[in-house]
């Protein structure tokens, strides 16, 4: 009684045991069925490729294209001379146009008057801009015809461009510079004088232009200063006659050096003598 008591609840546990493990294995063959199922049906069938069709792979790279479909060159290109063109633009506008000489002969003229802040530097340098492209606009013109327009047509690659556009500006800046200027700078680089003005090199064109452009400029502000100093002389002598030494002279001579340079239209004649300057070129 008591053995046949003691092996029924050790046979009821194997056998729950035993379904239980069977229950696993159904399970988890049933779960193996079903992935195998939906990765087949996840896998879709790739397409052929078409034997006509010859377009090269693209690997997810940037490409830029130098030249259009018809010679001329692609925006890109286009795009990149510019920017860089604007982000030299002041120092070409320095270096190489009538913008220096300009903007130091209204500057001179300016302290002459012994007005320090009027007119101000912002006025001076956009009168002097202005003048500047209206002085330089028929060689800018040249440079567009002959360099930058057959660039951007495809008829001219960018370094014959660059050779042939940039020869105006060099003839211009040359008739404008001093002889001494350029054996100057000459000396300086350690190089033997160029048999012809056609065999300088634009690297000592440039800043022999600058200091003939800065000695020309210095020259006209002396011949501005030479009236407004015998004004300032003349206030000086009365004042230290009357005894009024204490009374700065400044402050006598100039309204009447404002009075001699609105009777003989001194902005008038400063600004032509600046462009009849540059038309004997």
């Amino acid at each position: 009684m008591t053995a046949s008591s003691t092996s029924s609840p050790r046979s009821g546990r194997r056998t729950r045991i035993a379904a239980l493990v069977g229950a696993t294995l159904l399970l988890a063959l049933l779960l193996a069925v079903l992935g195998a199922t939906a990765s087949h049906a996840g896998v879709l069938p790739q397409a052929l490729p078409d034997p006509a069709d010859t377009t090269p792979p693209s690997d997810g790279g940037l490409n830029v294209e130098i030249n259009g479909p018809d010679g001329t060159p692609s925006s890109a290109i286009t795009t990149i001379i510019g920017i860089t063109l604007l982000s030299v633009a002041p120092a070409l506008l320095l270096m190489m146009t009538s913008f220096t000489k300009i903007f130091v002969v209204l500057a001179m003229t300016r302290n002459a008057l012994s007005l320090p802040s009027i007119p101000p530097n912002q006025v001076l340098a956009g009168l002097a801009l202005f003048l500047s492209l209206f002085i330089m606009w028929p060689i800018l013109t040249e440079v567009n015809n002959a360099g930058v327009q057959p660039y951007l047509d495809g008829t001219m690659t960018f370094e014959d461009a660059a050779t042939v556009g940039l020869e105006p500006l060099r003839t211009w800046m040359l008739s404008f510079t001093r002889e001494e200027d350029l054996a100057l700078m000459t000396r300086a680089a350690g190089q033997n004088n160029p048999a012809t003005m056609a065999d300088v090199d634009l690297v000592t064109l440039i800043p022999a232009f600058m200091i003939s452009e800065l000695r020309a400029a210095f020259i006209i502000g002396f011949v501005i200063f030479i009236p407004f100093l015998v004004i300032d002389l003349v206030v000086a002598a009365a004042l230290m006659s009357m005894g009024m030494m204490m009374l700065p002279p400044v402050m006598i001579s100039l309204p009447f050096k404002i009075l001699l340079f609105i009777l003989v239209d001194g902005w008038g004649l400063i600004i032509t003598s600046l462009i009849a300057s540059y038309q004997g070129g």
